[in-house]
């Protein structure tokens, strides 16, 4: 199982990005919730489809979880559309990860 966490920084301990498809970077964690990789958000900046993108990115990163603060209908849908759940959460990435891995 690999979690992302939309974040506002490329660190583990950086805060949760309120925008899901928008948010400047996504960290990956393993299932021990260990980070993997931070990488920049693509479609951080620009016209639609932001969310079909970042379903697209993470699903073929491995991912089966999205962790943001919120996310809007496309997001969610996109996300739905690629088998991916959806977990709004705010605070410290890394501490949300090992939430989400506690259920």
């Amino acid at each position: 199982m690999r979690i992302a966490v939309a974040s506002l920084g490329k660190d583990e301990d950086s805060e949760i990005s309120e925008k899901a498809g928008r948010s400047p970077y996504y960290l990956i964690f393993d299932e021990k919730g260990e980070l993997l990789e931070g990488i920049s958000n693509p479609f951080a900046i620009g016209g639609g489809g932001a969310g079909f993108g970042v379903a697209k990115m993470l699903a073929d990163k491995g991912v089966s979880v999205l962790i943001a603060g919120k996310f809007g209908p496309n997001m969610t849908g996109a996300m739905k559309g690629r088998g991916l759940k959806c977990r709004e959460v705010r605070g410290n990435s890394k501490q949300a990860v090992l939430k989400v891995l506690k259920k």
